[in-house]
């Protein structure tokens, strides 16, 4: 049983009954669920990821002080502390004061603040250029066990997703990071004799490859050690995750190379015909540079499309 699962177990057995029982003018105005930073939030957990923050628990997630004052926080708090410490052979750990940073009572308001540095959901433009791709997994990820108002739902609705010109932006700078270290500075590192830094250019071109695809499908990209899991699941390029593997691990010994760089390149055509596939992109020839401009020119907004082609990235 995963973490997502043994929560809603969690829940069901325990923290609903508490709720109607205890709280139950709250049910209308809280939301329940498990979602946020950790594997288990992810649907990605294991056996290995059970040596840490793995135990029964869920999110009670509060409106404002205005609807919800903290003496009722408090003892939703106390109540949640007092439910059963093991289910089902896991032991929950102890609860600090205040509620813990994964589990237990939180403001919703504060929890989005924090992740996004809204507590609505509503960014700016300078807001969504800004905010780390990983925070917006976490603010969207995981599931809503209870939401009495909709309120959780509908902030976690406005962040489920790139406003189209902003994904523009994103992915043209990404496509232009890959042009430069891919289609051009790999082959001249080796060039030069810098194996060392051919390397490092085949591995930047693979992170710049790796945005650009989860651009293309329309997700954002998890913390690192999740990506390339993530990569595989995707339902667009996800078959680049093999080629990206061999690009970074392997050595650049010359026939090795020039292999690498053959596949570059037959990367950079994969992307560049789903660029075309979507419409993103009026260039006709295989230089993701050109390809980079094509898809910051169909910004609609004036000034987002006139800043840097790389203020995003």
């Amino acid at each position: 049983m995963g973490g997502l699962e043994l929560a809603r177990a969690y829940y069901e057995a325990h923290g609903a009954p508490m709720l109607r029982e205890q709280f139950p003018e709250l049910l209308p105005r809280i939301a329940v669920g498990l979602f946020g930073s950790g594997s288990e939030c992810f649907g990605y957990d294991d056996e290995i990821s059970r040596d840490h923050d793995f135990e029964p628990g869920f999110m009670l997630l509060l409106p404002g002080e205005d609807a919800v004052d903290r003496r009722t926080a408090f003892l939703l708090e106390r109540a949640y502390d007092r439910l059963p410490r093991e289910f089902m052979g896991l032991r929950r750990g102890l609860m600090a004061p205040v509620g813990g940073p994964r589990r237990g009572v939180l403001r919703a308001g504060e929890f989005f603040a924090e992740k996004v540095g809204a507590p609505d959901g509503i960014l700016t433009v300078g807001q969504w250029l800004s905010v780390p791709e990983y925070a917006l997994a976490e603010a969207v990820n995981g599931e809503l066990f209870h939401d009495g108002s909709g309120e959780v739902t509908a902030i976690r609705q406005r962040l489920s997703a790139w406003p189209e010109d902003i994904r523009r932006k994103k992915l043209a700078g990404h496509l232009l990071l890959m042009a430069q270290s891919g289609q051009y500075n790999y082959v001249r590192c080796l060039a030069h004799g810098e194996r060392a830094a051919a390397q490092l250019a085949a591995g930047d071109f693979v992170r710049h490859c790796m945005a650009a695809v989860f651009l293309l499908n329309g997700a954002y990209q998890p913390y690192y050690k999740w990506a390339f899991r993530a990569l595989r699941a995707l339902p667009r390029l996800s078959l680049l995750a093999e080629l990206m593997e061999y690009l970074l691990t392997t050595d650049n010994e010359p026939e090795l190379a020039r292999a690498k760089a053959d596949v570059i390149e037959g990367m950079a055509a994969d992307v560049i015909a789903e660029l075309k596939r979507q419409g993103l992109t009026r260039a006709e020839c295989g230089d993701l540079e050109k390809h980079a401009y094509s898809v910051n020119d169909g910004i609609g907004d004036g000034a987002l499309r006139n800043l840097h082609v790389l203020a995003a990235v």
